[in-house]
């Protein structure tokens, strides 16, 4: 329950046959930790795109899902850093016919800032129960110390034997 969940896919592949949407489903029925991506949008078939899934018509989850375009072999072979990789991704989405519209909503960075604000909601939310957990572990362990008998205070004035 204390983890998040990407189901990562291929935006050129069917999503119906998705095996990270598969194994999200098994261990997260409800989807509330489960947040879909799809990659390798700039490599889907010419008149082809990925908006009925990004857009959850065809496979809804609870959270949104987040098209992202990483680096290509050829890039990573250039050794193109991510920061120009992030510039170029953040630019395909603003120049895309296709996706245009969403590309406030895509990207590798708005998937950090996401997946950050999610994780801020859940440890505030957990927060009063954490503090609840501590404190009864202290009381038991105050309870335990009372029970054993609270240790003597050595006198600091008295040095101690080396042997």
């Amino acid at each position: 329950p204390n983890c998040i969940i990407l189901a990562i896919s291929p935006a050129n592949q069917d999503i119906a046959t998705s095996d990270a949407i598969k194994l999200s489903r098994e261990v997260d029925p409800s989807g509330e930790r489960t947040f879909g991506v799809l990659t390798k949008l700039d490599l889907m078939d010419k008149g082809t795109n990925a908006l009925d899934v990004l857009e959850g018509r065809s496979y809804r989850l609870q959270h949104p899902w987040v098209g992202i375009v990483n680096r290509s072999q050829a890039d990573i072979n250039k050794n193109v850093d991510m920061i120009v990789a992030r510039r170029k991704e953040v630019e395909y989405f603003e120049t895309s016919p296709d996706y245009g519209h969403l590309a406030s909503k895509m990207g590798s960075e708005y998937l950090a800032k996401l997946l950050s604000e999610h994780l801020e909601r859940v440890i505030k939310a957990r927060i009063p129960s954490i503090t609840s957990l501590i404190n009864k572990s202290i009381e038991e362990l105050e309870s335990e110390m009372d029970h054993l008998g609270r240790p003597i205070a050595v006198d600091a004035g008295v040095s101690s034997l080396h042997l």
